[in-house]
């Protein structure tokens, strides 16, 4: 009952009570009560109500606010260690250089208040969650700490004083109590419930996490309270089993006991089955059984050779830690269980405790997981938690020893993959007992494995834990029978009738599990082998894989020959063998005789590896082509640069291991063998071959040669160092292309050669790079597209370094190998030292390490010998399938063989005569060379022309035939050899062996019988040496016939021919060869001396013949090449000739309208598609191919030169009201308050934000033929990137796009003769006819009615449709004339203004520029002039007469209406286009001069008001005082006149004077004011002067930026001096009645806007270029600030932030919250800022996307690391410094509106971005 009561009083004050009870030295009455509270506030039965939590923060604060109570706590806060959690997706960093385990990892606070400067460092997102470990030593140098965990806070903490936790000790294990009784009551077992729903359960425990999250929170002090509760055994016991009378807790607990049951490795019910591999081979009876045997034997095997059988039972919980972890496996790991467990790390006795408990967890963790069905999110918490435990070696080694940790991990390894094992069908299928994992099972084709198997490698990158690995054989032992199980999985068996149906994809998840699971584990515990104290280990390995692989051997039933037509890539066994041997003789000094088994083994350890090496050829031969193209993946990732040091490298380096300890002459033959060739290694010209199809065989030759090339010249594990090796590698990668940096990184394989982490002794990858290679700096290509920061190797690399061997071993497509040597002969050319088309070079090798010797007896033996003689033979007489590779790995293989003496034979010359052997004497490459072979005894078909008679030794009469030479005629047979080899080793090693292996005799395989036509044997004459074929070779490829003359052979020098074609390389043999044997020189001089043709056994051969043909069939082809390319070269010509004129001003007809021709001749156009040229007539006319793009570019114009910068700190803003698009509006708003609407809208330009912006490329065509291009565009259904209907095509000549065609008006080009005759007519004449022109308005060239002008109409309907209609309408009342009026003639003043920012904002550059190729003004003018001939002026309210005329009157402005706008307000250029347009065309050109004369005199006077408001009062009064000569040319006296004018109305100069003086604070010298008004009115001239040569064709001259005020002048026909810019006014009327008149119009409406007036009188028309944003060097800085920044309209953080370059506005890019009509915010905000042109920055990915229209595309990025590289997305999250010349390309293409041209890849974005 008291609990009721204490319920009902306040929170605080209860807790403040019982707090004080509880304090007493006797607290039982205080305990009872908290306890009875507590009962009822934590009922579990109430739910977790928000409640109970509120009562439990008031308790533990004991009568304080909670908030208040958190301060406290954390002010005792004694952590050194930071420890922040953090989840999937954050963004956290990690710097090798001060990493010492490689997991390591620093939240971004930590890092920024670290010092990294020039570390190897990397941002990263995070994939499974992390932990921040700075002030953690054992995983981090304490140098790398940031400023707040350097300081051992520790220390200086007071000690907590003890009734401030006192209520928590108390409440909190209350508290979780309760949410474990939860746990158990929701849980319910996966089988049981059809509405399992966990999550339910999770989400009303969220609050209660939370909570407990939050104390974690509150610092060391609170951790500490929580781990004496989480781990005192005490309390769980009294809490858990629950009272008596509680029945809700005591159910629960027995859920949970029921729960339990279930937890270990082998439950209940599987003790009682047998291994899961029983129900794959349920169709046989017996076999079933005895499956069932093997793995039920194996499964208790294991447990018993367990030391603790803890793993395999049930688990028993002793505290309250322990359960927790037990749900939070149960309930796959939510989210907030693991970043609580994970937040209570940085207390010590926790972590330890903790530790424990996971071990003891973890066969149960992984058991679920197995069964998970959310596997992967499951992984990452697992990761997520494990990597926080394992990467301290302190503790791993704790664990390792108290807990047994490595035998769970093992046992749990096996546990794992026996769930999928399969019986193994390599070899014998029938009869094999080998299991092997099934890689097609979810658990190996998800990777479900690999938490388990990261922590295993995380193990054992730990000394301590490794070695204690290697000493232990229990561990050992299962460890290797679990690699078995990845021996020869994955098995491929060739298709040689149907292309298989299904191509399975298995392979990924089986070299993805080799990797993992065999490989990577072998790494880490090689890299603790490393010194000889660690000999043991290494014999121990070794011991143990030669024992696994005979038992493999036994287990599928192996003798000696692989089975035909199967192939696995995967044979970890082996490939540990091979690595254990190498560290032991590279690194440990062991012998490597004391590793290796007998003979006999040897020859089946080779077997295997040889099989892929031959597989590998066969698959590239197209012989496993009916298997589909997996096979061809897998033969690219066994050599792909991350599996190739785990995969061919250790295979090759056993083969020359095997090689230099088996019998040469064995090994030989059975490498051609396993290739399929021996059938072709005859010196007949024709053969059977039993195998291979005619097309497969000279690839397979080519294979095999290349394989034993490699093989002898391949010096990776024997005797090369890590930094050879690194070397050799980075040279090959770059030899094949340039590289970048990060591919260079991730080319070279990690092992042996960790890339991070700098190995002491050894060299780095940076300085291994600058050393053997170049930076090329990023650059640009004209087309547009961005190149990185490549990597190029040096000259001396290509000339000294350049190994063709490696390449072929690394290069994953062929097309690598030819891409390098296209490189390096590009390079002998360019450097002068050969031209031809270069052979691979060859290259000196590393020499052995001693223990490898027995290598070189492949080079010096008979087989190899005959091979070669053999096949130089058949290249001399033109066989079939011969080519130059098998001439050059022949030629390679001799010159090992040279280079590369056998050291223990005396090379004596032998003479012929002790021949006793067959075919060669002795085994001795040099001394063989020159031992001529006379007969040849050959098998051939009955059909060949051997059998003609002509070879044959004249009727077999025993005269002839002499025993001597029968014996000479020398059989070879391969297999033979290598049978009978094979049986003497067995024989030697086991008697009774021999007989089971007798019966595969090799004639029934290789000549089968009775295949038509049959075999006859021939003997053939010969009598040729090895040398004496090279000399005829040399003479063959040269094509002379003494090629090789004597005095060449006396001065050789071998060192001489380092790069050339074959004859090089035949020179260089011959002559190495001469130096090294006296016998062989003589025997040389003998071959040369006797220079005559070469004669072949037949005269005149179809080979002699053949050759000659060719040679003529070369020079014909040739010769038909070079028409073909003369004539290819003269229509190119023609072809740029018309099309290309574009790219010079000079010459381009369709621009200048004929300039260059003075007759008034028609201009005549060529249609690109048609192909006719015509004029332009109304019936049929031609337009240009067009494209129209609302612009805002010259709305984001500001005055200074400066562009704005990117905000970075919440300090820095943006303002926009500066821009020249935000003052025009301010400008004509205001006049719309005063002023007439409809003058106002002639008084302005518009079209700053949103104009519409005219470009073409140049090219016309015919009206009717672009509308059936349009129509075949529109049925043809691949849609490129473009939207036809819209109207947008590509130029059909020169594929720009384009949206519409602008219509070329018929008639002459332009206004010449008479238009251009210099008028002498005085000023007024010419005044008075511009006004009677102005008044006959209605007469156009062109009839209304005609086909020309219905398309100019419709351009005019396309114009008004490209921009949007707010852009349009300005006016009062929308859709008036008056707006339209506005509209048209602001799209000219857009293109002129545009025009001119083009060529730089001024005109000094002259006439070429490429702004001028785009521009096609003269035909837009005519068109929008053809439009506005529909609006007529008011002749009373034509400005004309103002300007012209001085009118006393006031009366016409006391209209009823508001008046007219005042002159001096009006804007020039606006009067000058509107004239212009309304006036007939065309327009004579002193007609144009005398508009533009009146109209400088107008913006002269603005000049003069704008000038004078911005004086100071007293320079006001002394300007008006001055007496000057009374003349309208000097500016002085109009100056005057103004101000006093002005002054008149008392109050224009009197309103903001303070502002005023501080803009004039310099006095004004008479230079400074004539500077001010030429500034003031060249943004009129410059107008003025494009447009006159646009009209009529005028030519700009260029000059320096101080004369174009006086060359432009001069260019209009303002009769004007350099010295005064007054000078060039010619009035009309009297110049100082004008003004006055002009003032007067002002003045009148002075009273009514004081403050607006000075801002419409002072506007300065000069804009500065426009400029995106400036942005900050390093993006770290935007992405920092901006990747957490929340949106400013919806209040999140977006998922995709983005930035405007144009006006900095942050925008979330596809978010659905700031959604409008559909509408993402990025397109809203790119038709709202850019008038559909969007530049944006992504700030997740650095890169930049460009939207036009309803289009977008990646423009790249303007952000590159330190080796010039874009990082796309940050994968690397290396640093990026902004790249100053992209973002300028990018400015240069946003301000010259070419997007659409220079980028390729558009696409759609519907809106949704």
């Amino acid at each position: 009952m008291m609990a009721a009561s204490l319920l009902r009083r306040d929170k605080k004050s209860t807790a403040a009570h019982l707090k004080a009870d509880l304090k007493r030295t006797d607290n039982s009455s205080g305990l009872r009560q908290l306890q009875e509270l507590l009962d009822s506030v934590l009922h579990p039965e109430r739910g977790s109500e928000p409640e109970a939590l509120e009562w439990c923060k008031w308790l533990l604060a004991g009568g304080d606010g909670f908030d208040e109570f958190c301060r406290t706590v954390r002010s005792y806060d004694n952590a050194t260690l930071c420890g922040l959690v953090w989840t999937a997706n954050f963004v956290a960093y990690r710097c090798r250089t001060c990493g010492i385990s490689p997991c390591m990892s620093l939240c971004a606070e930590c890092f920024n208040n670290g010092d990294h400067t020039g570390h190897d460092f990397n941002m990263f997102r995070s994939q499974a969650g992390g932990a921040c470990d700075c002030g953690d030593g054992n995983v981090m140098r304490e140098s790398g700490f940031c400023s707040r965990h350097r300081l051992k806070t520790g220390e200086n903490v007071p000690s907590v004083p003890r009734d401030l936790l006192l209520m928590s000790e108390m409440v909190l294990p209350r508290f979780i109590i309760t949410i474990i009784q939860y746990l158990r009551d929701g849980y319910t077992e996966p089988e049981s419930a059809a509405d399992r729903d966990l999550q339910k359960v999770l989400q009303q425990l969220d609050l209660h996490i939370s909570f407990l999250e939050e104390l974690t929170k509150m610092g060391g002090a609170m951790r500490t309270v929580l781990t004496k509760i989480l781990t005192n055994q005490q309390t769980f016991k009294e809490l858990s089993m629950g009272q008596e009378e509680n029945v809700y807790a005591k159910r629960n607990y027995e859920k949970y006991l029921s729960a339990l049951k279930s937890s270990g490795l082998l439950s209940v019910e599987e003790k009682g089955t047998g291994a899961g591999a029983t129900d794959t081979a349920a169709g046989a009876g017996e076999d079933q059984d005895g499956l069932q045997g093997v793995g039920q034997r194996k499964r208790v095997k294991l447990s018993s050779s367990t030391k603790d059988p803890s793993i395999m039972d049930t688990l028993k919980h002793k505290c309250f830690l322990e359960e927790l972890l037990f749900w939070t496996i149960k309930y796959e790991f939510p989210q907030k269980m693991v970043t609580f467990l994970l937040n209570m790390l940085p207390d010590q006795d926790y972590k330890i405790t903790f530790t424990k408990t996971f071990v003891q967890h973890y066969a149960f963790i992984m058991k679920t997981l197995m069964k998970s069905h959310e596997s992967d999110t499951m992984s990452n918490r697992i990761v997520h938690i494990s990597v926080q435990l394992f990467s301290n070696e302190e503790l791993a080694r704790h664990v390792t020893e108290e807990c047994q940790l490595l035998d769970i991990m093992v046992t749990v390894l096996i546990y794992m993959m026996e769930s999928c094992l399969i019986k193994s069908e390599l070899q014998d299928e029938e009869s094999n007992h080998h299991v092997v994992v099934n890689c097609g099972e979810a658990l190996l084709k998800n990777n479900t494995y690999w938490p388990l198997v990261s922590d295993f490698i995380n193990i054992l990158s730990h000394q301590s834990v490794a070695k204690r690995f290697l000493e232990d054989q229990s561990l050992l032992l299962p460890w290797m029978s679990f690699v078995s199980f990845f021996q020869g999985m994955n098995l491929n068996k060739r298709e040689l009738n149907e292309h298989v149906e299904f191509e399975s994809q298995t392979y990924y998840a089986a070299f993805a599990a080799e990797l993992e699971a065999c490989a990577q584990p072998m790494w880490g515990l090689l890299t603790h082998c490393k010194v000889k104290e660690t000999q043991e280990y290494t014999k121990t390995v070794v011991q143990y894989c030669l024992d696994t692989l005979q038992m493999w051997f036994d287990a599928i039933g192996f003798v000696d020959e692989p089975a035909l037509n199967q192939l696995t890539f995967h044979l970890p066994l082996h490939r540990y063998y091979a690595m254990f041997l190498s560290k032991g003789v590279k690194c440990q000094g062991l012998d490597l005789d004391s590793l290796l088994p007998d003979q006999e083994m040897l020859m089946k350890i080779m077997v295997h590896p040889l099989q892929i090496q031959a597989s590998l050829s066969e698959i590239h031969s197209n012989m496993w082509v009916r298997n589909g193209l997996q096979i061809k993946g897998q033969a690219m990732t066994y050599v792909q640069s991350h599996f190739c040091n785990s995969m061919i490298d250790p295979d090759i380096y056993l083969l020359q291991v095997c090689a230099s300890r088996l019998d040469p002459d064995y090994f030989i033959s059975s490498v051609f063998e396993r290739f399929k060739v021996v059938d072709l290694l005859t010196m007949a010209s024709q053969h059977q071959n039993a195998v291979l199809d005619s097309e497969q065989e000279r690839p397979m030759l080519e294979g095999a040669l290349t394989f034993l090339v490699i093989l002898s010249s391949l010096r990776i594990h024997l005797g090369m160092s890590d930094d050879e090796i690194l070397r050799a590698e980075m040279v090959s990668q770059l030899c094949m292309n340039d590289r970048t940096h990060s591919s260079l990184l991730d080319l070279i394989p990690e092992n042996p050669n960790p890339k991070s982490g700098v190995v002491p002794g050894s060299c780095s990858f940076e300085e291994m790079l600058s050393a053997v290679a170049d930076f090329k700096a990023p650059v640009f290509e004209p087309g547009g597209s961005m190149q990185q920061g490549m990597y190029t190797p040096k000259a001396e690399v290509w000339e000294k370094e350049f190994d063709p061997i490696m390449v072929i071993l690394r290069t994953v497509y062929r097309r690598d190998v030819q891409s390098a040597m296209d490189r390096y002969s590009a390079f002998l050319k360019q450097s002068g030292i050969q031209t031809g088309n270069p052979w691979p070079p060859y290259k000196e090798r590393t020499p052995l390490h001693p223990c490898y010797k027995g290598l070189v007896r492949l080079l010096h033996c008979k087989t190899l010998h005959i091979v070669i003689f053999t096949l130089l033979y058949k290249i001399w007489m033109d066989h079939q399938n011969m080519s130059e590779h098998v001439l050059c790995m022949v030629l390679y293989l001799i010159e090992l063989g040279l280079d590369n003496p056998v050291q223990d034979d005396k090379v004596e010359e032998v003479s012929i005569e002790h021949c006793h052997d067959s075919w060669f004497p002795g085994t001795s490459l040099l001394s063989n060379l020159h031992h001529v072979i006379n007969f040849v005894r050959v098998r051939v078909p009955e059909t060949a022309p051997e059998v003609d008679g002509l070879f044959i030794l004249p009727a077999y009469s025993p005269s002839v035939v002499s025993p001597q030479n029968l014996r000479e005629a020398q059989v070879f047979s391969l297999v033979a050899e290598r049978r009978r080899k094979f049986q003497e080793i067995i024989n030697r090693s086991n008697h009774e062996a021999s007989q089971a292996v007798r019966p595969k005799s090799s004639s029934s395989r290789w000549l089968p019988p009775g295949s038509p036509p049959q075999l006859v044997t021939e003997i053939l004459e010969i009598g040729e040496s090895m040398l004496s074929l090279l000399v005829k070779l040399h003479q063959k490829l040269s094509g002379k016939q003494n090629s090789l003359s004597l005095s060449w052979l006396a001065e050789v020098d071998p060192a001489h021919h380092a790069h050339g074609d074959g004859l090089t390389a035949i020179e260089r043999i011959l002559a190495k060869a001469a130096t090294r044997s006296r016998h062989s020189k003589r025997c040389l001089q003998e071959i040369c001396g006797k220079v005559c043709p070469p004669i072949p056994p037949k005269k005149n051969s179809p080979g002699d013949k053949k050759s000659m043909d060719k040679e003529e069939r070369r020079q014909r082809a040739r010769e038909r090449q070079q028409k073909l390319l003369a004539e290819f070269a003269s229509r190119q010509k023609s072809f740029m000739e018309t099309a290309m004129d574009v790219e010079s001003p000079e010459t381009d007809a369709v621009m200048d309208m004929g300039s260059a021709e003075p007759l008034d001749s028609e201009v005549l156009y060529d249609c690109v598609i048609c192909g006719q040229s015509g004029p332009s007539t109304e019936d049929r006319p031609t337009g240009l191919v067009v494209l129209l793009q609302a612009s805002s570019v010259l709305g984001h114009r500001c005055r200074s030169d400066t562009p704005k910068r990117l905000p970075i700190t919440d300090e820095e803003h943006i303002y926009p009201e500066d821009t020249c698009g935000a003052t025009h509006d301010v400008r004509l708003s205001l006049m719309q308050r005063y002023f007439k609407d409809s003058s106002c809208l002639q008084s302005v330009s518009i079209g700053w934000d949103g104009g519409v912006y005219v470009q073409t490329c140049g090219h016309t065509l015919h009206i009717d033929c672009h509308k059936s291009y349009m129509e075949s565009l529109r049925n043809d259904q691949v849609l490129q990137g473009f939207s036809v209907d819209k109207g947008e095509f590509t130029c059909p000549l020169c594929r720009q796009f384009a949206n519409s065609v602008l219509p070329c008006r018929p008639g002459r080009g332009m206004e010449t003769g008479a238009w251009h005759a210099p008028s002498n007519k005085s000023m007024s004449t010419l005044v008075k006819e511009v006004k009677d022109l102005q008044e006959q308005l209605g007469i156009f060239p062109v009839s209304v009615e005609s086909n020309l002008s219905k398309e100019m109409e419709s351009v005019i309907k396309d114009i008004k449709n490209t921009t949007q209609k707010k852009y349009m309408d300005y006016g009062k009342n929308p859709g008036s004339p008056d707006n339209d009026f506005l509209f048209m003639y602001s799209v000219a003043r857009t293109n002129l203004e545009l025009e001119l920012v083009h060529r730089g904002g001024n005109l000094c550059s002259g006439g070429a520029s490429a702004a001028a190729k785009r521009s096609c003004l003269n035909q837009l003018f005519h068109v929008l002039a053809m439009h506005m001939r529909l609006y007529s002026i008011d002749s009373a309210y034509n400005p004309w007469t103002r300007l012209t005329q001085s009118m006393h009157t006031l009366g016409w402005y006391c209209d009823d209406e508001r008046p007219e706008v005042p002159m001096l307000f009006r804007d020039v250029p606006s009067l000058l286009i509107i004239f212009i347009l309304t006036m007939p065309q065309p327009l004579r050109k002193e007609h144009f001069t005398c508009v533009v004369k009146v109209l400088y005199s107008l913006q002269y006077t603005q000049a003069l008001a704008a000038l004078s408001v911005r004086f100071s009062r007293e320079e006001r009064l002394a300007w008006s005082k001055k007496n000057t000569p009374n003349s309208d040319k000097s500016w002085e006296s109009l100056l005057c006149h103004m101000i006093s004018e002005l002054t008149k109305a008392k109050d224009v100069y009197d309103t903001n004077s303070e502002e005023t003086l501080v803009l004039s604070s310099s006095v004004w010298s008479p230079q400074s004011i004539e500077f001010s008004l030429q500034q003031f009115c060249l943004p009129f001239l410059r107008l003025s002067c494009l447009l006159q040569h646009h009209l009529y064709g005028d030519s700009l001259p260029g000059c320096l930026v101080e004369e174009e005020f006086s060359l432009l002048a001069g260019c209009l026909g303002l009769a004007g001096s350099a010295q005064s810019s007054a000078a060039c006014l010619e009035w009309n009327v009297n110049a100082l009645d004008l003004i006055s008149q002009w003032c007067s119009e002002e003045i009148y409406f002075v009273s009514g806007f004081l403050e607006s007036l000075q801002s419409l009188l002072g506007q300065d028309p000069q804009w500065a270029a426009p400029r995106l944003l400036h942005l900050p060097d390093n993006y770290n800085t935007i992405f920092q600030y901006y990747h957490r920044k929340s949106c400013t309209s919806c209040g999140k953080t977006p998922k995709d932030p983005a930035l405007c370059l144009v006006c900095g506005a942050f925008v979330c890019l596809k978010g659905q919250c700031c959604k409008q009509q559909g509408v993402c915010e990025c397109v809203l905000h790119s038709q709202h800022c850019g008038a559909a042109t969007g530049i944006f920055l992504l700030i997740n990915a650095s890169v930049i996307i460009i939207i036009r229209g309803h289009r977008f595309c990646l423009w790249g990025s303007v952000y590159l690391d330190a080796h010039g590289e874009e990082d796309r997305d940050l994968r690397r999250g290396k640093p990026l410094y902004l790249c100053e010349e992209r973002y300028r390309v990018l400015e240069q293409q946003w301000v010259s509106h070419t997007f659409d041209h220079i980028n390729k890849r558009w696409g759609p974005h519907y809106n949704g971005l």
